[in-house]
């Protein structure tokens, strides 16, 4: 990581705090402390607890002393020109996002894509060591910015390359970005459009020509 580079991490109660704690023994500055609150969370089937409908995510810089980006207007913008706050009020991942395979843990694409217009400008690397089913990975995509991800499971990888193959389709690409932007995830795109022809540039340094 650059000394200017940022990380977010989530979790649940179960083990957010200790992540939290490991992040300050290495003296990684805490940046904000993300609640998550799910706007259909899904229901407490044993009828024992309140039912869980947070999760946390930890966004932290890697030195105490580099600033950090933080891409405040557009939050700004995105949330009715007040000042966006640690608490995220979001549906959880929509029957949509699934299309191409299940993952259990997969994140939804709003979620994502919030956190990386807050955190990178466009054209930036990000890295996601836990790539999963690669959400990370087409937010990044869809934002324009460059992504490599990390992951051992071919199930997992099988899921990621057909979703990054899903969105070359322009309608499907459309239907993403519209999504995005009526939950006011994403400013409207002034052409939601790809053409089919374009060739697209996945920005891996070795696979330069």
């Amino acid at each position: 990581m650059k000394d200017n580079a940022t990380i977010w991490i989530s979790g649940t109660h179960h083990n957010i705090f200790s992540v939290q704690q490991q992040l300050l023994k290495l003296d990684f500055k805490i940046l904000n402390v993300i609640t998550w609150a799910k706007t259909n969370p899904p229901p407490n089937i044993s009828c024992r607890y309140f039912t869980y409908s947070t999760e946390f995510i930890i966004w932290a810089r890697k030195s105490q002393k580099v600033a950090h980006y933080y891409n405040y207007e557009l939050m700004k913008q995105l949330n009715g020109n007040k000042q966006m706050t640690d608490v995220w009020q979001l549906p959880a991942i929509g029957r949509w996002e699934k299309s191409c395979g299940k993952h259990p843990t997969q994140k939804p694409l709003g979620v994502l894509a919030r956190l990386i217009q807050a955190s990178t400008q466009p054209g930036a690397w990000i890295l996601d060591p836990f790539n999963g089913s690669a959400t990370t990975g087409i937010a990044a995509n869809l934002l324009g910015r460059k992504y490599l991800g990390l992951e051992i499971v071919d199930e997992f990888l099988s899921i990621s390359k057909a979703r990054r193959e899903e969105i070359e389709n322009s309608a499907i690409r459309s239907n993403y970005l519209e999504r995005l932007a009526k939950a006011k995830i994403i400013l409207p795109p002034d052409d939601f459009f790809v053409a089919d022809e374009v060739k697209l540039n996945y920005g891996v340094p070795w696979l330069q020509e």
